[in-house]
């Protein structure tokens, strides 16, 4: 490793940790700078007296000042604690794990359809481009790029209500299901979910694909490798796609690093219980210990892929180490 690649990474690094601290601190200030608390609305206990109010302000620790909760909040991170949640009286780790471990496998699975079909779609535009199928191509994109996510899928629910299921993850109705039909029941609840995150980010790929490729394709060593009468498959495939990777590699970056993050709207309209229904329950309830976790998890997430991506920015573009 040169020094050049070491200084480098370093300074990936060192700007990788400020950032957690400075999303960490923001969190923190954000919902606390929100009007009322956990315990400012308590309607729904009966004849809630002030020593109520009082006892639950002392039990999670917010008759504390805001500097003091801070440096709590601080410790706890530390060490890997992340408080409790104030609606369900559980350990916020447990409650993020269970949540992530519904969450990832369906984004991940719309990320990669939309990444394989939003690729193939803006190689496709940019090939046979001035052509029907290149401005079909570019007009569905543009359509699904611009498409609320929240009416796709209730479109998605109307169309394929009656073959797909439409809510939560099982049939609550099938006892005792053997390892093949619970597999097959997770997946059949997974389609409609997984198909609305995916047709999400399909026209971001398709139309960011296209973008890059056709910048490239007007560049030197394209006209050279035309000239020399290389096959049109080779050079878009070797020399213009592969020179158009950065935008693509930062928008598969930003797309992985968010799949910590689930869909609210995608898991709210499908009741998926995932994490992205879980941030919206908390923001109803002023969960704060909860929606700082989350945000931390996606905070993480993102920012490790985004090192992940300028790392491979160092080996696609050359021009990086100089």
């Amino acid at each position: 490793m040169t020094a050049t690649s070491t200084s480098y990474i370093l300074k990936r690094i060192v700007f990788a940790l400020v950032t957690v601290f400075v999303a960490v601190t923001l969190n923190f200030v954000l919902f606390r700078a929100l009007p009322g608390s956990a315990v400012t609305d308590l309607s729904r206990v009966p004849n809630a007296s002030p020593q109520l109010v009082h006892a639950l302000k002392v039990q999670f620790g917010l008759d504390k000042s805001k500097t003091q909760q801070y440096f709590v909040y601080l410790k706890q991170l530390t060490h890997g604690n992340l408080g409790i949640s104030y609606t369900d009286q559980q350990p916020v780790n447990s409650l993020l794990f269970r949540a992530l471990k519904n969450s990832v496998p369906m984004a991940l699975l719309g990320a990669i359809v939309a990444i394989v079909i939003g690729t193939g779609s803006g190689i496709l535009a940019t090939w046979r481009r001035d052509t029907l199928l290149s401005y079909g191509t570019t007009f569905s994109a543009m359509v699904f790029y611009s498409l609320p996510t929240q009416w796709l899928g209730l479109m998605l629910i109307l169309l394929f209500g009656g073959l797909l299921p439409t809510s939560g993850m099982t049939n609550e109705f099938l006892l005792h299901p053997s390892g093949w039909q619970h597999a097959s029941d997770y997946l059949s609840h997974m389609i409609l979910p997984s198909l609305t995150y995916a047709l999400t980010l399909y026209g971001q790929y398709a139309l960011v694909v296209r973008s890059a490729m056709l910048e490239t394709m007007g560049e030197d060593y394209v006209l050279t490798a035309r000239a020399k009468g290389l096959p049109m498959r080779r050079i878009m495939l070797r020399h213009v796609f592969r020179n158009a990777m950065l935008p693509f590699a930062t928008l598969v970056a930003l797309s992985l690093g968010f799949i910590a993050g689930g869909a609210v709207l995608i898991e709210t309209v499908f009741s998926w219980p995932g994490i992205g229904r879980l941030i919206y329950q908390s923001v109803l309830s002023r969960d704060y210990p909860v929606l700082q976790g989350a945000f931390l998890v996606i905070t993480l997430s993102v920012i490790f892929f985004n090192f992940v991506a300028d790392l491979l920015y160092f080996k696609i573009d050359p021009r990086i180490s100089q």
